[in-house]
């Protein structure tokens, strides 16, 4: 699994003109599903995420998870995540789960979250979706199940 998170005041998602979701501090999680994930990286993930200290404490340092402060996130599908642009000028996407695979993990994913005392919002998966969203910092980070990055 790979993650684009961004620490957020406020984000939100619409589909089709109707919101979907929105939160307001914390974190705006995109999510990229690879083709052989399953739940240990949708396990590891939910947990780094979760516990990534991403938000300041009284000395203004990054000590503070959203565990820690309460914040909410929201969660959108990107397999676009999975994207190679190595060659050509179109990329390929060969490595991204087919949504036969990516729905089921993407919904536990957001399932594990809540189960973590976690306030979760939404996109809806395989739509095309708006997101917008403040970020905060900027503060932003790619996660990588497999440690690529």
């Amino acid at each position: 699994m790979r993650a684009v998170i961004q620490r957020v005041k406020f984000a939100s998602v619409t589909v089709n003109g109707q919101v979907t979701g929105s939160i307001g501090l914390g974190v705006a999680v995109f999510l990229g599903i690879h083709r052989n994930d399953g739940a240990a990286a949708r396990d590891w993930m939910a947990d780094k995420i979760v516990n990534l200290r991403l938000f300041s404490d009284q000395d203004e340092k990054m000590n503070l998870s959203l565990a820690d402060i309460g914040a909410e996130m929201l969660i959108v599908s990107q397999f676009t995540l999975y994207g190679d642009c190595r060659k050509g000028r179109r990329p390929g996407y060969s490595e991204a789960a087919p949504p036969e695979i990516a729905e089921p993990l993407y919904n536990q994913f957001i399932e594990l979250i809540n189960k973590k005392g976690i306030r979760t919002a939404t996109g809806t998966f395989q739509a095309k979706m708006e997101v917008s969203l403040i970020n905060d910092g900027p503060v932003t980070l790619l996660v990588d199940s497999t440690k690529q990055f």
